[in-house]
């Protein structure tokens, strides 16, 4: 019987029901204080629950959310943004819980129609993962060409799909050419040679991966010495050791392959039976390389060959040789990578996540005009519009329930301030989305006094 790992009364919460109860509860404390944005927005009145039971009548964001007492944690994630938005700006408290909520609606529609949430976050942290890439190239000796390098160090880095295991990542260093030469592969590049007698190109390739023997047997005993009195006795031994070559490498074709690459040295007289198979057989990989070849080719190193059906052969497309600098490698392309399906699924999706993502900002000036009585989408539609015309200093005059020039006004707000809103808003939503399980902790008891 499996131990139960929390406590009696602990709560868990998993999966749907975790995303569910954090979307509930982070949309409940926008929603509480969206009705105070805008210079026309409504007050609140709070109360304490200590002596004297004070009364307070305020629409500041910050001090209602001071005064709640919640137990939600993704509401609680919004109540501290707020506070940090407050130390840090002092302005925008409402109005960087309201569009993180509204965010995190718009990320609801799209997790009901089966888009995964890191698709509908994923061009915001690719956005970041440049930002820092960027940075951190700023003191090397690629600065001038950083924006070109980072992009590859990025691309590489999501290839991963969210392992951080860098080692999966190869990088070859080949002289001549300039920096921007430099590229990242589609596929996988093997730093090997194809030998002479051997096919230039394979196509629907079934590529074994293995680190095993292929020289000669020799007697495998440290010290041992094997004493004839005749040369003809060593003829006999070297033909048995030629006819135990010969099946294991006849093992190995019958495993149905094209390709064969080992770890080890390939001798003459095995490479000559692969050659005369139609096998390209390619030798001494290093053991980092068959590692990753395994790994996109979908492939298990093997070591042993008696029995095909417990061994997993790896599969792509094209097997060439190409030409980078003045050196020569190996190329395996249309690897079979779910990530490379993936991305070729994702755009369309991504599209929808963009749109959301511009109704959530849509909702600020909405928001504003229904707290001044004023018909939002009207004035929205009017708002779009000139925006379209390149008219960026065109907001909603709620004194006259129209747009109106906000530079002619004299309506200004600090750009710290918006941009702190939009960050914090956007950082908040994605943590949130990334939730898929709730834990919440078994109360304290009190131990019972004498």
């Amino acid at each position: 019987m499996v131990e139960r790992l929390l406590k009696d009364d602990a709560t868990e919460e998993k999966g749907d029901r975790a995303r569910m109860a954090s979307f509930v509860g982070a949309m409940a404390i926008a929603d509480l204080v969206k009705t105070t944005l805008g210079p026309k927005g409504m007050d609140k009145i709070l109360q304490s629950t200590g002596r004297g039971r004070n009364v307070t009548v305020t629409n500041d964001g910050a001090t209602i959310l001071k005064s709640l007492h919640i137990d939600n944690p993704a509401a609680k994630v919004l109540v501290d943004i707020s506070k940090v938005q407050d130390d840090e700006v002092g302005d925008g408290t409402t109005s960087v819980v309201v569009l993180a909520g509204e965010l995190l609606r718009e990320a609801e529609k799209l997790v009901n129609m089966k888009i995964h949430p890191m698709t509908i976050i994923a061009d915001k942290f690719r956005s970041d993962l440049m930002n820092i890439a960027m940075t951190t190239l700023s003191s090397k000796i690629l600065s001038q060409d950083k924006e070109y390098f980072a992009g590859l160090a990025v691309d590489a880095v999501l290839r991963l799909k969210g392992s951080t295991n860098l080692e999966a990542i190869q990088i070859l260093k080949k002289s001549g050419g300039s920096l921007k030469d430099s590229f990242l592969d589609e596929g996988f590049i093997l730093d090997k040679k194809i030998g002479l007698g051997q096919p230039k190109r394979i196509e629907n390739a079934k590529i074994l991966v293995a680190n095993t023997a292929m020289d000669t047997d020799k007697v495998k005993i440290y010290g041992a010495r094997v004493r004839v009195d005749s040369m003809a006795k060593v003829a006999e031994i070297e033909a048995a050791e030629k006819q135990k070559m010969r099946e294991k490498v006849q093992k190995i074709i019958g495993h149905g392959i094209n390709c064969f690459v080992n770890r080890q040295l390939i001798y003459n007289f095995p490479e000559e039976l692969f050659a005369d198979a139609g096998i390209l057989a390619i030798e001494h990989a290093d053991f980092e390389g068959i590692e990753r070849l395994g790994l996109v080719t979908g492939g298990e190193i093997a070591s042993t060959f008696d029995n095909p059906e417990s061994i997993k052969l790896g599969h792509c497309k094209v097997i060439e040789e190409i030409m980078i600098g003045e050196d020569r490698l190996i190329h395996f392309s249309g690897v079979e990578m779910e990530v490379d399906e993936l991305a070729r699924k994702t755009p369309g999706k991504k599209s929808h996540a963009i749109e959301a993502f511009s109704r959530a900002l849509q909702s600020i000036p909405t928001i504003i005009a229904d707290n001044a009585g004023l018909d939002s989408a009207d004035l929205i539609s009017q708002l779009r519009a000139e925006h379209h015309n390149e008219q960026s200093t065109a907001g909603i005059d709620v004194i006259s329930g129209g747009v109106g020039d906000m530079k002619k006004l004299g309506i200004s707000e600090s750009f710290k301030a918006k941009q702190a809103v939009l960050l914090s808003a956007t950082e908040a939503a994605e943590m949130i989305l990334r939730v898929d399980e709730i834990v919440t902790c078994a109360p304290r008891r009190r131990e019972d006094r004498m």
